[in-house]
């Protein structure tokens, strides 16, 4: 029998694209459409950050994020929401004192990352273990901080995807999950291309995967050119997909994608190439063991 995949789509991210791309969405109604569009070709998840509407730039504003799940969840889609807890980890030394962060650093208080998962309970949101050199910023998430993160994820019912950009990051997590900071099955996310983590190639994959802990669910992707080939590779390897125009801004060579829905339906061709199946929201939904988001809805209001 064909195996089902859950295809998911990154649909803006928080890097500065959208002078490379005018169809990068930036406002919460933007936002909130590309998610829409991307259910319709596909996705059964949608990996979603905010924008600053005034200047396209990456935002941890609460209000944003809810207006988009407010937008997605009034519109009667049925695509599983995840909220990025990313932002909040940059840190840039001052020039003048290394201790203290200059101009982009946005190095947050944990509980302060994850306060939009809190009130807006998403099915699944991503925690990013590890830190790294990202690109000429230092991406920091030590383990105290994830500790503090995925207690607060866990008592709000929200299922985290643990975004692994490099074989130690997946060192780590394995520890948390040892250690019953993250219930077992883990959800993984191998992240690749981005500098300086691991490349986007298929013996990064295959390696990755292999150090995951037994019975995990994973996902796999490439940013830029190595977007669908990476596709081809998580499916053939037993995992799960990712696309979207937070990892990748182009359709073809030197094609910009007109929209996410454009990568979705490609990834969902390649999925159905190899012979498997494209999950639905709700056969994602078994597959991850998620419980019906009223039912969580209940059990964390209970829990105040």
């Amino acid at each position: 029998m064909a195996r089902k995949v859950i295809v998911s789509c990154a649909v803006t991210g928080g890097a500065d694209t959208t002078k490379k791309h005018p169809g990068v969405p930036v406002t919460p109604e933007q936002i909130a459409n590309e998610v829409i569009g991307a259910r319709n070709a596909g996705a059964a998840i949608a990996h979603i950050h905010v924008r600053d509407p005034k200047t396209g730039l990456a935002s941890q504003d609460v209000g944003y994020y809810r207006e988009v799940v407010e937008r997605v969840r009034g519109s009667g889609c049925d695509i599983l929401v995840n909220l990025t807890t990313g932002p909040g980890s940059r840190f840039v030394p001052s020039a003048d004192n290394p201790h203290v962060g200059g101009p982009g650093t946005t190095l947050t208080q944990p509980l302060e990352r994850v306060r939009h998962v809190v009130e807006l309970l998403p099915d699944i949101c991503s925690l990013d273990v590890g830190s790294m050199n990202f690109g000429e910023t230092g991406f920091i998430n030590t383990p105290g901080h994830l500790r503090t993160m995925a207690k607060a994820i866990a008592a709000a019912g929200v299922k985290p995807e643990l975004e692994v950009f490099e074989p130690g990051h997946v060192m780590l997590a394995r520890r948390m999950v040892e250690e019953g900071d993250i219930a077992a099955p883990p959800l993984f996310q191998i992240c690749l291309g981005i500098p300086w983590g691991s490349p986007a190639t298929p013996e990064s994959m295959i390696f990755m995967k292999s150090l995951l802990p037994p019975g995990a669910l994973w996902a796999g992707f490439g940013i830029s050119k190595m977007e669908f080939p990476l596709v081809a590779q998580a499916v053939v390897l037993g995992g799960h997909v990712r696309v979207g125009l937070e990892d990748n801004l182009y359709i073809d060579h030197g094609v910009l994608a007109p929209n996410n829905a454009a990568l979705v339906e490609r990834a969902v061709q390649i999925v159905r190439a190899i012979g498997e199946e494209v999950a639905s929201p709700q056969d994602a939904r078994g597959i991850l063991g998620l419980a019906p988001r009223a039912a969580r809805v209940a059990e964390a209001a209970s829990a105040r």
